[in-house]
């Protein structure tokens, strides 16, 4: 069991020693110019990217006061869509409702980034194809080859793969540390953070 946490844990140090870290100072200049602009971030993840996006919403929202949305965040508008028009459609259509346009930008949590090809995450992919074409700026965090969202985005962070049977888990876990890094981060962060200020 210790050699599981042991192998598990120098994953973690290898993933982070490896990351892009010029990807990531592109993708705080994108949002920190979103919100000089007035744009808004919209965030889409399925299965552990919606919970991502949740909470990137509350966090982008509260510390770095730019305006933060998510699909998944009410139960009933998307489960609605998906219901009259089809699970593929239901972020683009979401989208639409939110009059996305050229000052927003969206921002995806997913491990493979969307295939069309392979039916996968087709609603991410219908989703970014409509963020291009209203001419949103996009960036994710994705992992293995990034699928689609690598494709079409103006920045997108791919979480190496170091182990074949921990790619979910590992991605996952980055796309937390990834996002918390860019909302504290001096070019993002508005707002002090509860326990920071407090400590002071």
């Amino acid at each position: 069991m210790n050699n599981y946490t042991d192998q598990y844990i120098s994953e973690l140090v290898s993933i982070a020693e490896s990351l892009d870290r010029n990807c990531i100072e592109e993708m705080a200049q994108i949002i920190s110019d979103v919100r000089s602009r007035g744009g808004r971030l919209f965030f889409l993840g399925v299965g552990g990217g919606a919970g991502h996006a949740s909470h990137a919403v509350n966090d982008f929202r509260k510390i770095a006061g730019i305006e933060s949305y998510s699909p998944t965040d009410n139960v009933s508008e998307l489960t609605a869509r998906i219901n009259d028009d089809g699970w593929d459609t239901s972020y683009s259509r979401w989208l639409i409702g939110s009059k996305i346009n050229s000052k927003d930008c969206v921002f995806v949590f997913s491990v493979g980034g969307g295939n069309l090809e392979k039916q996968i995450s087709v609603n991410l992919v219908n989703a970014l194809k409509l963020a291009k074409e209203s001419g949103a700026s996009v960036i994710g965090i994705v992992g293995k080859d990034g699928g689609y969202t690598a494709q079409v985005a103006d920045a997108c962070l791919i979480i190496p793969v170091v182990n074949e049977n921990t790619i979910t888990p590992h991605t996952e876990s980055f796309q937390a540390n990834i996002w918390h890094l860019l909302v504290t981060h001096p070019k993002v962060k508005a707002n002090e953070m509860k326990w920071e200020s407090a400590a002071k």
